[in-house]
């Protein structure tokens, strides 16, 4: 059944995870055999990949790349204001540094 396997690191909602978790505990008891969070997922991914064309999954996938939008549009506005910041302090140091090297000469 899995001659060509391929391992994936999958990043899920909790709560989605926990559904999962659920469907896996209600399959154990309905089949009276291990069902396990993999087999759920696995089977979830073959289903939803059948459905191609349909709405829900379509809409699911735009809801999935404008959270991912939002977030990488924050962090790139969080390193834009941090970056005037980081630079005002890198020029503080050096100078700093370099007014510690010349106030010896200074003195003599």
């Amino acid at each position: 059944m899995f001659e060509d396997k391929t391992r994936v690191l999958l990043v899920i909602p909790r709560d989605l995870l926990d559904r999962a978790r659920v469907f896996a505990g209600s399959a154990t008891t309905k089949f009276k055999r291990p069902v396990s969070l993999q087999m759920v997922l696995r089977a979830f991914i073959d289903e939803g990949l059948k459905r191609d064309d349909d709405r829900a999954v379509l809409a699911n996938v735009e809801d999935q790349i404008h959270a991912i939008l939002r977030i990488r549009s924050a962090a790139a506005m969080g390193r834009a204001g941090n970056t005037g910041k980081n630079e005002r302090e890198r020029r503080g140091a050096a100078a700093r540094r370099v007014g510690s090297r010349t106030s010896p000469a200074r003195r003599s």
